[in-house]
């Protein structure tokens, strides 16, 4: 069979390589074309039509200031797809260029499979409709996709969540306690997790809340995760407050650390799944976040609480997010066994949940089958 993937992210990336992995166990004459990045392209063996480093745009201005090259992505794309001949191009994510696409394809008589779904549960809820008439079947990630998609007459897959399985594999190389804080100059006091975010906007947001917190705690070590990618002097007060910065090491830091300040976003699974208890923490700016409580139809803003459809953390949003607030938590977290306990407890639910290890082989399985017939 003869795949076409359309990645535009770095975690559609990762997760369109792993079912590509399991696809090649299952169709030993699977071919593949792709836009997407490193890990796509180090398990197909063969170069994106466009690195996603050419295709992440993100906000309306950066659209717009970008809008000629996103023009001239389609039109390569557009190209790709009909010289390679797909059975199936299969969409991860990335809806504003994804959607545009399965339009196009289904004009074109191909065959198109949607892995991981916008949130139009939570806004653009009009985008099902295009989904709708355009797209052959949705393979969701999360357990409540898949009753909102059933009930707009869509065929409709839960596999299960494929971060389960991509954290364990990196559990495996983790390195010991003893290991971690030695190559990173700890002192050796409890650790507690810091992810101010990923983009610079969240760190010049929240950084200094989650720096003051810091001396509130004397017999732990707050060590920060960074994002290697952003400009440098964004971490400068970590440094200037003799903290402790790590670079790509977010998911051990989380594996040894006691408690986490977490900003809200994919890292708040993460963290669930690694078992870490933890805070969550968000804030905007004040006219994006007005416009965003008119548009965003959720009632939490992480992903634990949304699975769960309860309360699990702690969600410090917008004017509750200081650093009183996280502290108390942070106390809640290492003094009260019990409150302790249930997040924990609430964990190995959300395991459950998100249907354990094997996501990947079971949509990859899934749509083999598919496509097959």
């Amino acid at each position: 069979m003869k795949y076409y993937i359309i990645s535009g992210e770095l975690s559609g990336d990762i997760h369109a390589a792993n079912l590509v992995r399991a696809l090649k166990t299952l169709d030993a004459n699977a071919v593949f074309a792709f836009t997407g990045g490193d890990h796509l392209e180090a398990v197909t063996g063969v170069q994106p039509d466009i690195h996603l480093r050419k295709m992440a745009f993100m906000g309306f201005v950066d659209v717009l200031k970008n809008i000629s090259t996103i023009r001239k992505n389609f039109d390569k794309v557009k190209a790709s797809i009909l010289a390679f001949k797909p059975d199936v191009l299969l969409l991860v994510d990335y809806p504003g260029f994804n959607l545009r696409m399965a339009k196009w394809a289904f004009e074109n008589g191909i065959m198109c499979d949607y892995y991981i779904s916008p949130t139009v549960w939570a806004w653009k809820e009009n985008r099902i409709e295009t989904i709708r008439k355009y797209v052959n079947r949705m393979m969701v990630i999360l357990p409540f996709e898949e009753a909102f998609y059933a009930s707009k007459g869509m065929k409709v897959w839960y596999p299960g969540h494929p971060l389960i399985d991509e954290l364990e594999h990196k559990r495996q190389g983790f390195s010991t306690r003893e290991q971690f804080m030695q190559k990173n100059s700890l002192s050796g006091k409890p650790i507690i997790a810091v992810l101010p975010g990923s983009r610079k906007q969240e760190i010049d947001r929240m950084l200094a809340i989650m720096i003051e917190t810091v001396k509130k705690f004397p017999d732990h070590e707050f060590v920060f995760a960074g994002n290697a990618a952003l400009a440098p002097e964004l971490y400068a007060p970590v440094k200037a407050g003799g903290l402790q910065l790590v670079f790509d090491q977010t998911h051990e830091l989380m594996w040894h650390a006691c408690a986490g300040v977490i900003k809200s976003g994919t890292s708040t699974l993460e963290s669930a799944l690694l078992g870490l208890p933890q805070v969550v923490c968000y804030k905007s700016g004040a006219l994006s976040f007005a416009i965003g409580k008119r548009l965003v139809k959720v009632k939490y803003i992480s992903l634990p609480n949304l699975i769960l459809d309860r309360p699990l953390l702690k969600e410090l949003i917008q004017k509750d997010l200081t650093s009183e607030n996280i502290a108390s938590e942070i106390n809640k977290l290492l003094q009260e066994s019990n409150y302790r306990k249930e997040m924990l407890q609430g964990y190995a639910e959300l395991h459950l949940k998100l249907g354990g290890p094997g996501a990947s082989a079971r949509a990859a399985k899934w749509l083999w089958e598919d496509v097959s017939k």
